[in-house]
């Protein structure tokens, strides 16, 4: 009871903010609950009241503002729901994507006491030189440093930041479990699971250690990669200093480059900005795709251009991950709408089980061709990848489709990279763009070489159920003894009852074996006729 009452007069507080800058946090259309509809009410007199001191102010600057006004963990959730424009509508999501993640610097002199409480020692012992921040945001901020040997960047948490955002996180969950509770068409869009999503994001930017392992996975991930004729020098993260990055500090090369918004400069070192912009549309489409690993804040802000002309992103704090299914689907559905095959688009929906089984597959396909059909033979300035993806999400309410965070991250960031690769080409043909990188998955996922990798991983799979057989012999022994047991001082089973469930178990166990030696033998036989061996 005393945990409702607190989060109820948070969420008052939050709700007397919003009333100030005349905000009112509803989707267009939706029809409100009664416990809202109440709220409302509440708060016009303040709406009314405040009114004088909104002249002036852009309408759709309002909730921005208020949510800047409420702190850090407000910024993320804005910055969170302008992603789910399926929830919140396109409107009030428009508003939230010019929601600036800035803050003032906290002093010098907690910083100082942060890098020596996470790094020990006094901060000299560290670097050499320790400037004033560079950049200040809801969660941390960066200052310049050096350490005797080259520049870094070091990034220090915010004081207290975790204690505001978990306080913050449990009035979150009580209103979604409200919603939950008494406005029933609420449920499909899942309210809990959204804060949870929110809680793991906000988790992985509180751990700094997290965000230097994110850019070394992707620094593996890309090692090897070497750019297209047509495009930049390439694409590259900085490096990480793991001697001096803990919880709450991490230090990371210091990027000296042009940013990627200044065309200007870009010209004038002698930079082909259409090279640039195809650069940075495949280098996410191949993370999102091969890695199943991307950048999801990829905005000009965290984009530079370094001295050999390579593309280098900064700021991991937030990170998406698609899964094998993820991956495929993103692939199939992009070489479908760019190939026109739209039954084999909407049979990906099904396969991936985005779709449910009593829905028509012809029917779906017809969706698809509606969608995918506007964009062909229209100038290549009029097509937009992430709005394409809008429209596939626009339907799960028609198909029954539940709301996927990682897809809907995914439209997301490829909203922010079609804008930035636009601005450097505003004549990028993003399908043109999208498919030598959509074909190359294709053919190593799908053709011979992914088949065979498929029969190799039955195979291993294999390997694995017959090293585990003694472990599981010893099992059902081990389950035998133990309902013998029960059969003496509990439950009352005969012998041979015992006997029989014993047997049941072990044939389990081989008919298990049996099929995965025939799944395995026959993708290995699938994979050698494509090859034309037999």
């Amino acid at each position: 009871m005393a945990n409702s009452l607190i989060n109820l007069a948070r969420l008052a507080k939050a709700g007397f903010v919003l009333a100030q800058h005349g905000v009112r946090l509803v989707p267009d259309g939706v029809a409100l609950p009664p416990l809202l509809r109440a709220a409302l009410a509440l708060t016009w007199p303040i709406r009314f009241l405040t009114a004088p001191f909104r002249w002036g102010q852009k309408p759709e600057t309002r909730l921005s503002r208020a949510l800047a006004a409420l702190g850090p963990s407000y910024i993320k959730l804005g910055q969170f729901l302008a992603t789910r424009a399926d929830i919140i509508g396109p409107r009030l999501a428009g508003e939230l994507a010019s929601l600036q993640d800035r803050l003032p610097p906290f002093p010098q002199s907690v910083a100082r006491r942060t890098v020596e409480k996470s790094l020990g020692g006094q901060l000299e012992d560290h670097f050499t030189e320790f400037g004033q921040p560079v950049a200040a945001a809801s969660i941390a901020q960066v200052h310049r440093a050096s350490t005797g040997e080259r520049a870094v960047a070091v990034k220090i948490l915010r004081p207290d930041v975790e204690r505001r955002f978990k306080s913050d996180l449990d009035s979150y969950y009580f209103a979604a479990r409200q919603v939950e509770r008494f406005h029933p068409p609420s449920r499909r869009l899942k309210p809990v699971a959204i804060v949870d999503n929110l809680r793991r994001t906000t988790e992985l930017e509180l751990d700094l250690r997290l965000e230097a392992a994110a850019i070394s996975e992707m620094a593996d991930n890309i090692k090897n990669d070497a750019p297209r004729a047509d495009e930049a020098a390439g694409f590259r993260v900085p490096d990480v200093d793991w001697r001096r990055t803990q919880k709450r500090v991490l230090t990371l090369e210091w990027i000296d480059g042009i940013p990627i918004s200044d065309h200007a400069r870009l010209k004038e070192a002698g930079l082909d900005p259409k090279r640039l912009g195809l650069t940075v549309l495949r280098s996410f489409l191949t993370h999102a795709m091969r890695d199943g690993f991307f950048h999801a804040d990829m905005h000009q802000g965290n984009l530079l251009v370094d001295r050999e002309g390579r593309v280098v992103a900064i700021d991991f704090g937030i990170m998406g991950r698609l899964g094998p299914r993820e991956k495929r689907f993103l692939a199939e559905i992009l070489h479908g709408l760019i190939t026109r095959d739209y039954y084999r688009t909407a049979a990906v929906h099904f396969e991936a089980g985005y779709v449910p089984p009593h829905h028509s597959v012809e029917v779906f396909a017809q969706a698809m061709r509606a969608i995918g059909e506007p964009i062909h033979g229209r100038a290549a300035d009029e097509i937009s990848m992430a709005d394409l993806l809008g429209q596939l999400f626009a339907y799960t309410e028609v198909f029954d489709m539940e709301t996927r965070p990682e897809l809907i991250l995914l439209q997301k960031s490829m909203v922010i990279v079609e804008g930035v690769a636009r601005s450097l080409d505003p004549t990028l043909n993003l399908w043109s763009a999208a498919e030598p990188v959509a074909r190359e998955w294709m053919e190593q996922n799908l053709g011979v070489a992914g088949r065979l990798r498929e029969a190799g991983e039955g195979a291993s799979e294999l390997g694995r159920v017959l090293a585990a057989a003694p472990a599981l012999l010893a099992e059902a022994e081990r389950s035998a003894r133990t309902l013998s047991e029960m059969a003496r001082h509990g439950v009352r089973l005969d012998e041979a009852t015992v006997e029989r469930i014993a047997a049941a178990q072990s044939r389990h166990s081989r008919w298990r074996t049996a099929a995965l030696w025939i799944g395995a033998s026959s993708l290995a036989l699938l994979a050698l006729s494509e090859l034309g061996i037999i």
